[in-house]
C-alpha cells in the first residue's frame, strides 16, 4: 500500500511539474500578427489582446504617456495631444512575474563607487507601475499581456475631473479597447494606443457642454516606449540668469563642501553638423 502511494505522489508531482511548464512564445502567438520593433509585440484580434514580448532586462528606456483625443474643454485642461508624465523605467523579471520598475533619480551619488551607488539606491524607494505574469517564454525571452496596462487610467483623467468639480468617474472595462490604428512599432520606439472610457454622474456645466452624453466620457491614451540615447550628452550646470528651466537632484557624493543639490540647465542636445565634402567645396 505504502508503495502505491508513493508511486503516486511521484506522478502528481511530475504532472504538476509538467503543468508549471510555459508555452514557447512562437505556440502562444501562432493566431497574432506581429509587429516587429523595439520591443516586439504581437495583437490577437480574436482576444483583443496585445501581448508584449520582453528581451530587454533591467535597460532602462523612456516611458510616456499622452492624451492625442482629449475631451475639449480649456477650462477641465485635458485637452487633445497633451503629453503626460515622462519616466525611466526597466523592466525586471522575478519568477513568474516581470515588473516595470522606475529607479529613483532624484536621489543619487555620482561616483565611480559601486557601493557609494548602491548605499544610496537602497535609502530611497523606488516605484514599480505595474506588474504582469510570464504567459510564455524562449530563450531567455518573456512573454507578457500588456493589454491592462494599456486600458488603464495612465493619464489621471478621472482625478482631473473630480478635482475640477465635473463629476466622479471611474474607468469602464467594458468600454475600453485597443486602438490598433495608432498602435505602431519601429526600431527605436513601441507605441500603442487605447480608447478608454470613464462611466459617472455628471456634475459640472463645463463637462455637460462638450459632450453628447455626460455619463460617459471617452478619450484616447497614448503609451510610447523610446529608447534612450547614447552617453555622449554632457551636461551643464544651471545658471538662473539663463532663462531656462532646470533639473535638480541630491547628490549624496557630493564634497562636504559643495551644495547637496545639483542643478543642471534643461536644454535640447545640439550638436555641430558636420560641413559636408560638397559645401566645402564651394
Amino acid at each position: 500500500m505504502l508503495r502505491y502511494a508513493a508511486a503516486l505522489l511521484v506522478c502528481l508531482a511530475a504532472l504538476t511539474r509538467l503543468g508549471a511548464q510555459l508555452p514557447d512564445i512562437s505556440a502562444k502567438t501562432k493566431d497574432a500578427k506581429a509587429f516587429p520593433g523595439y520591443f516586439h509585440f504581437y495583437w490577437d484580434e480574436k482576444e483583443g489582446k496585445v501581448w508584449l514580448e520582453v528581451d530587454k532586462w533591467d535597460t532602462e528606456f523612456l516611458y510616456v504617456n499622452s492624451l492625442p483625443a482629449g475631451i475639449g474643454s480649456n477650462d477641465i485642461g485635458l485637452d487633445r495631444n497633451q503629453l503626460g508624465n515622462d519616466r525611466i523605467v526597466k523592466f525586471v523579471r522575478s519568477g513568474p512575474k516581470v515588473l516595470l520598475q522606475q529607479p529613483n533619480y532624484s536621489f543619487r551619488a555620482v561616483s565611480d563607487n559601486p557601493d557609494e551607488r548602491r548605499s544610496v539606491a537602497d535609502a530611497f524607494a523606488t516605484s514599480v507601475l505595474w506588474g504582469f505574469k510570464v504567459e510564455a517564454e524562449s530563450g531567455g525571452k518573456a512573454l507578457i499581456d500588456l493589454t491592462p496596462f494599456l486600458l488603464r487610467d495612465a493619464h489621471g483623467v478621472a482625478v482631473r475631473l473630480r478635482n475640477g468639480r465635473q463629476g466622479n468617474y471611474q474607468l469602464d472595462p467594458n468600454r475600453s479597447a485597443v486602438y490598433m490604428e495608432n498602435t505602431k512599432n519601429f526600431p527605436k520606439n513601441s507605441e500603442f494606443e487605447a480608447t478608454v472610457t470613464f462611466a459617472g454622474e455628471a456634475q459640472g456645466a463645463w463637462i455637460r457642454s462638450v459632450t453628447p452624453s455626460s455619463d460617459a466620457i471617452t478619450v484616447r491614451m497614448h503609451h510610447s516606449f523610446i529608447e534612450l540615447p547614447d552617453n555622449n550628452y554632457k551636461s551643464r550646470a544651471y545658471d538662473p540668469r539663463s532663462g531656462y528651466n532646470d533639473l535638480s537632484f541630491a547628490d549624496y557624493a557630493t564634497p562636504i563642501d559643495q551644495p547637496l543639490i545639483q542643478r543642471l540647465i534643461v536644454r535640447h542636445r545640439l550638436e555641430k553638423r558636420p560641413q559636408s565634402q560638397s559645401s566645402a567645396n564651394r
